[in-house]
């Protein structure tokens, strides 16, 4: 299955949550606070397979939050569990090591998919060197460059001043606007994605 490009507020509202962080999401949940669909309206969430059905929509939540495809998602989470720690907290901490996650989160980028396009487009320096892989893991002391003739595009200005989002206490402020240096692998508690990730664990081992 290929990265999702359909309607965005229908799938917030399927999960009951904005996962693209958009206004029109926003919006969507409030005018509609129920699942798309004919019977949306008296369609329960919990309904069906119960457990289950809130695992599977859990796993959603981050697949979909963080635009990964299935297989992706599975690949980080066979990954995370082989690590020593708590799998559910090493999966977040790789999901948030992304580097179209780095530009959301340092504020450059208004959204993931935005953040995304920033780096395939080839706006984005990591030490120095041009990195066109949205997937691509930072690590500590990593230093993420918005590249200095991408700086006065009016987007990148637009995010940077408007949105005014603080960044995680992982990630350090450069010596510029836009730079910012990776200080470590964040905490759970630093992660305010609204998850439940032992419920995607529990679901992957079954």
């Amino acid at each position: 299955m290929s990265r999702y490009t359909g309607p965005r507020a229908r799938v917030s509202r399927r999960l009951g949550t904005n996962i693209f962080g958009t206004r029109g999401e926003e919006q969507a949940l409030e005018k509609r606070p129920y699942p798309p669909g004919v019977h949306g309206r008296t369609r329960r969430r919990s309904n069906g397979n119960g457990e289950y059905l809130e695992q599977l929509q859990e796993k959603q939540k981050a697949r979909f939050s963080y635009g990964l495809t299935e297989r992706q998602f599975r690949t980080i989470y066979e990954e995370a569990s082989r690590r020593p720690g708590v799998t559910g907290e090493n999966m977040l901490r790789y999901l948030e090591l992304r580097l179209d996650n780095v530009l959301y989160r340092a504020g450059w980028a208004s959204t993931r998919a935005q953040g995304r396009q920033f780096v395939s487009h080839g706006h984005v320096l990591v030490n120095g060197k041009r990195v066109n892989i949205p997937s691509y893991r930072v690590s500590k002391g990593d230093l993420i460059e918005i590249r200095e003739k991408t700086r006065n595009n009016a987007i990148v200005q637009w995010n940077s001043d408007v949105l005014d989002r603080s960044a995680p206490k992982w990630l350090e402020k450069g010596d510029h606007d836009f730079a910012i240096k990776i200080y470590g692998e964040p905490l759970r508690e630093q992660i305010d994605v609204p998850l439940r990730e032992q419920l995607i664990v529990e679901l992957y081992s079954k």
